[in-house]
């Protein structure tokens, strides 16, 4: 299967809805089970959350879309512009 890219960036001033939506978010992405290579946040210079980067593998672009759709920090308006690319993995091989 294909690996994917989900890149998102926060809308600013939103760390309480990340805080307050973390938990579901977190069990939307354990839900992709071992198709999961990385998913964590993209952190500022202060170590502050602001935004997020996932690597899974999917069938195809359509079913990548509809995760991140799926995604509870998504729904919650979290995202102030979000990505979905495919990505090929060279290293490690």
């Amino acid at each position: 299967m294909p690996f994917f890219a989900i890149h998102c960036i926060d809308k600013p001033d939103s760390a309480e809805l990340r805080a307050a939506t973390r938990a579901s978010h977190l069990a939307h992405i354990a839900t992709a089970g071992d198709d999961v290579l990385v998913a964590g946040p993209l952190l500022r210079p202060d170590g502050r959350a602001m935004g997020s980067l996932l690597i899974i593998a999917f069938e195809d672009r359509d079913a990548a879309i509809a995760f991140a759709n799926a995604d509870p920090y998504h729904q919650a308006g979290l995202f102030e512009s979000r990505s979905v690319t495919n990505w090929h993995k060279v290293f490690p091989a």
